[in-house]
């Protein structure tokens, strides 16, 4: 089973640079490919695979990219049983993300954590950087976050309920719903909550208060399957009240964007050649919900 792989649109020719600077934010991160293909109608499009921390990310550069939105951001966990310079690591990646960023929640001590803080780096991708608590469950270094805001606010444990409902190893883990109601934040909604599925560790919150902003594809979760009949199943099961869209692309009944993808694509983008590439992107974009059959037949020619 692969993991949940966080999917990034960056501005015009943008991935690459984007994914060498993560590439050297902290330890077990590295860029794994670069691959361009042309887009139908013209222009190029380039594709990046990179890891941070363990977490695998894709990312994208095509036209002028979407604005990326805080509604899913990247929690970086510094667990001072794991590391005892937890804190002094914490405060370098903070300086290496904060030139040309934007503080949303400045670094400093607060109810929830010793240290904690929330930034927007150049590229428009949030992270909020936390001293975990050494006495909790184990979690990975990166978590991606969900914050259920706007229309969907109060609906974050619903939500995960049904992707544990949708993914066969789905679990919950922490939940830390308000004992009351904060101003706007209801009682009952979740302050914090994560879960498994996937073989990925998410994290989802509740805000009502008016953020300006909501989950949109500039950042969705990929899925890669090895068959059809995975593509149809979490094909069917997030669009149910949901929206189709292009590509392999979904949207949830939540407004979350989703990818359920094709290893084959991936192969063909890692280790096909030119006219394969171009063969097999152009037989995708022409796709709704991905033909595993017909991508293979296009890569072998």
């Amino acid at each position: 089973m692969f993991h949940i792989k966080p999917h990034i649109w960056f501005g015009q020719d943008k991935a690459k640079e984007a994914a060498e600077f993560y590439a050297s934010l902290m330890p077990g991160s590295t860029l794994n490919y670069v691959s361009h293909f042309d887009m139908p109608g013209g222009g190029k499009c380039e594709t990046v695979e990179f890891t941070v921390a363990g977490q695998p990310f894709l990312g994208i550069s095509a036209g002028n990219g979407l604005t990326i939105s805080p509604a899913i951001s990247f929690m970086i966990n510094f667990d001072p049983s794991r590391d005892p310079d937890a804190a002094k690591h914490l405060d370098e990646v903070w300086n290496k993300l904060l030139p040309d960023g934007e503080v949303m929640m400045p670094l400093d001590r607060y109810p929830f954590s010793k240290r904690y803080g929330w930034i927007s780096d150049k590229y428009g991708i949030s992270w909020q950087l936390i001293l975990s608590d050494p006495a909790g469950e184990e979690r990975p270094v990166i978590v991606p976050s969900l914050l259920y805001t706007g229309n969907v606010a109060g609906k974050a444990n619903e939500a995960i309920d049904f992707y544990c409902s949708v993914f066969k190893d789905g679990k919950r883990g922490t939940t830390a719903p308000r004992p009351e109601d904060m101003g706007l934040d209801k009682a009952g909604t979740l302050m914090y909550a994560d879960f498994f599925i996937n073989n990925t560790w998410l994290a989802a919150m509740d805000s009502a208060h008016p953020h300006g902003f909501g989950f949109n594809d500039a950042v969705s979760l990929l899925i890669t399957c090895e068959t059809q009949e995975e593509i149809d199943y979490y094909w069917s099961a997030l669009t149910a009240e949901g929206e189709e869209g292009q590509c392999g692309w979904l949207k949830d009944k939540y407004g979350v964007s989703w990818q359920v993808a094709s290893t084959i694509m991936f192969e063909a983008l890692k280790n096909g050649n030119t006219e394969q590439i171009a063969r097999v992107t152009q037989a995708f974009m022409t796709m709704k919900k991905v033909d595993t059959a017909a991508l293979q037949k296009t890569y072998n020619g």
